[in-house]
């Protein structure tokens, strides 16, 4: 039996465009005479579908799709993913199917029995989950098909709070007991720079324990705020990465299943650089956002600097330079070098640039608002109306010239509210907002490791909100090593205040970040969604109350 592995970029709800990509897949796959070709999770409709599954209209577009690829498979059959309806009087209306088709038919169906609803996730929703397992005979081969999860029941759910295994059933146990000869995996992950070694562990340990091959085939490309990475492995039965496919980029492999099942020698897979992963992972995401949605140019602030400069850089390199636009919008605090610095980076990318001064709105926002704030001092007030002036410009343009706003603002100044809201908050995408500050830095030496794109001395001046004289973020916030130290262990570790610890790391700072953290909650709830590239961004993986006192 000859196995093709299907790694795609599928788009939620373009039935059309999903099925021309598996049929184009299930075509290569008969040409280098494959038996058996796979798809990942969901394939069907696209990952995730969300409350779409609850419109009967859609679930029938799922249905009927599915009928026009078992059709398309003439001498071939491919498993597939798709939401199938739930027969039964009780339980939710559906389950998560992996659908084996071939000939007009639907030969063998695998429902998916673990049910993720932690960080992004919320299957038990939509889905019913499995309680019968029954292996899929083809060919003469005994195969466990398996969705996603459904191979993740060992994962330790690992915090402060406590450590335990998250399910209380392993639906590949069940299926060992029939005696398969290897286990198929299609899954939706999306990619985490933290998890990627995780994950390849977790389909070692199975190979391993089993002592039988693992195929796992993941989706690739971006849904909004998710990202999937592909990679997609296949794994021997001594628990070696036999067949690893690329990172970020649509692939099919095809191979013959006695050579994976005998045993023969593994490529091997080395451990990818996570800076390299998370420029690729944003890259996907800015590119794939514009495709899907039908946009085509962005706009953003530039202001001479790391974040929009990086930013900037991002998005000439996913979208084309032509396609970029970006805006100096200088003020009486500005200094010379960030205008230059500016226009130096714009010049280098190819990008168009404006000037746009915002000296004469911010004297005239001063002069009219003199009188009701006469006796009071100068204060965030006024650093605020600038940087709403600013995000009033942008929107002009972008309204003007059909551009997105891109918004710029990183993971630390997110998470302690040190941005304004309606200001330097606004934007249709946030690009760097699961992007700690020291990962800026590093992302962009990473973008320099060849030669210098971003100019220097935006990398190595002290970074400045530039909203009154000589500010620099220090001035508000604790050194940026000290601050993600603090907030790493706060939001993805989940740790209790006292529990966080590290060097220079004193208990008053940590109670003062957390503070900020907490009471600026309400303007991450009002924030663009975030390119997710992390174990636990802002957005639908942290769900936190507003009007909380704790």
């Amino acid at each position: 039996m000859k196995i093709a592995v299907a790694q795609l970029n599928y788009h939620i709800g373009n039935f059309e465009k999903n099925s021309e990509l598996i049929f184009n897949a299930v075509d290569r796959a008969k040409k280098e005479e494959a038996d058996l070709v796979v798809f990942s999770e969901l394939s069907v409709p696209g990952y995730p579908p969300l409350d779409l599954l609850d419109r009967i209209d859609f679930i029938e577009r799922c249905a009927a799709t599915v009928n026009e690829i078992a059709k398309y498979c003439k001498g071939i059959t491919a498993i597939i993913g798709s939401p199938t309806i739930n027969p039964n009087s009780e339980g939710k209306k559906l389950y998560n199917s992996a659908l084996a088709v071939s000939e007009g038919r639907i030969l063998f169906t695998a429902n998916k029995a673990l049910l993720p609803t932690y960080d992004i996730f919320d299957e038990y929703r939509y889905f019913e989950p499995a309680k019968e397992f029954a292996v899929f005979d083809f060919m003469g081969y005994r195969l466990a098909i398996t969705i996603c999860e459904d191979l993740w029941d060992e994962q330790d759910f690992d915090n402060e709070f406590e450590k335990r295994r998250l399910y209380t059933v392993s639906p590949m146990e069940e299926l060992a007991k029939e005696k398969p000869d290897m286990i198929i995996n299609i899954s939706a992950s999306p990619f985490s720079h933290s998890k990627t070694n995780i994950k390849k562990g977790i389909f070692k340990g199975k190979a391993e324990k089993y002592g039988i091959p693992v195929i796992n085939v993941n989706q690739t490309g971006a849904n909004t705020e998710l990202i999937f990475d592909g990679a997609s492995m296949i794994i021997n039965n001594r628990g070696e990465v036999w067949k690893r496919l690329p990172f970020f980029e649509e692939s099919l492999v095809t191979f013959h299943a006695g050579d994976l099942i005998a045993g023969s020698e593994a490529e091997g897979d080395t451990d990818r650089d996570p800076v390299e992963l998370i420029h690729k992972a944003l890259i996907t995401g800015i590119r794939d956002y514009f495709a899907k949605t039908g946009l085509k140019k962005c706009i953003l602030g530039l202001s001479g600097g790391i974040d929009s400069a990086l930013c900037l850089t991002l998005a000439a390199e996913a979208l084309g330079p032509e396609n970029a636009r970006a805006v100096l919008m200088p003020s009486r605090y500005s200094s010379t070098h960030s205008v230059s610095d500016a226009i130096e980076l714009a010049e280098k990318l190819g990008v168009a640039y404006d000037i746009v001064n915002i000296e004469k709105p911010f004297t005239a926002f001063t002069d009219i608002l003199g009188p009701v704030f006469k006796g009071w001092g100068n204060d965030v007030t006024e650093e605020n109306i600038q940087a709403r002036i600013r995000a009033v410009i942008l929107m002009a343009l972008s309204n003007k010239f059909g551009c997105i706003l891109l918004n710029t603002s990183n993971k630390s100044e997110a998470a302690v509210g040190y941005g304004t809201l309606y200001g330097d908050m606004a934007g249709g995408l946030s690009v760097l907002g699961d992007v700690y500050k020291t990962e800026i830095y590093k992302l962009a030496q990473y973008i320099n490791r060849k030669s210098e794109i971003i100019p220097k001395n935006t990398i190595t001046k002290p970074p400045s909100a530039e909203l009154r004289p000589d500010q620099v973020d220090t001035d508000s916030l604790p050194d940026y090593r000290i601050l993600d130290a603090i907030l790493y262990q706060y939001i993805e570790q989940q740790k209790p205040p006292h529990r966080i610890t590290g060097d220079n790391i004193d208990q008053e700072t940590v109670r003062n970040v957390i503070r900020m953290i907490n009471t600026n909650e309400y303007k991450r709830y009002q924030a663009p969604p975030v390119l997710r590239i992390s174990s636990k961004s802002f957005g639908d993986g942290r769900r936190m109350p507003l009007v909380a006192r704790y």
